[in-house]
């Protein structure tokens, strides 16, 4: 069974930096993407960042020349670097993974379905 496992969340000021990471164990085949995605309270999910097997990366606008995701193969670690963080950037971030066979229901993304899902990190970014 698939798990992912995020830590790196808490909370800072305006114009700090945080960096997530996701441990990812129980797959026997790696995932296609690796993905960050984020849920404000009031607000629907939304994609933050995710990376495909090439490392080519893909960002929301919001968070452009800010955020940076990355993954450690041999570590089976996800990561996301933040900087320069803003009270709007204040959410529960979950790691995603696109593992096959993938459970339904998917989220997609590009060319990716995320189906796996980690519990969540809370970053709180206060004015």
């Amino acid at each position: 069974q698939v798990q992912l496992q995020e830590s790196g969340g808490g909370s800072v000021q305006s114009g700090g930096s945080l960096k997530l990471s996701c441990a990812a164990s129980g797959y026997t085949h790696s995932s296609d993407c690796m993905a960050w995605f984020r849920q404000a309270p009031g607000k629907e999910r939304e994609g933050v960042a995710f990376i495909d097997s090439d490392g080519d990366a893909t960002y929301v606008d919001s968070v452009k020349g800010r955020f940076t995701i990355s993954q450690d193969n041999d570590k089976n670690t996800l990561y996301l670097q933040m900087n320069s963080l803003k009270p709007e950037d204040t959410a529960m971030y979950y790691c995603a993974g696109d593992f096959v066979p993938a459970p339904h229901p998917v989220v997609a993304w590009g060319a990716c379905d995320f189906g796996y899902w980690g519990q969540g990190t809370q970053v709180t970014v206060s004015s």
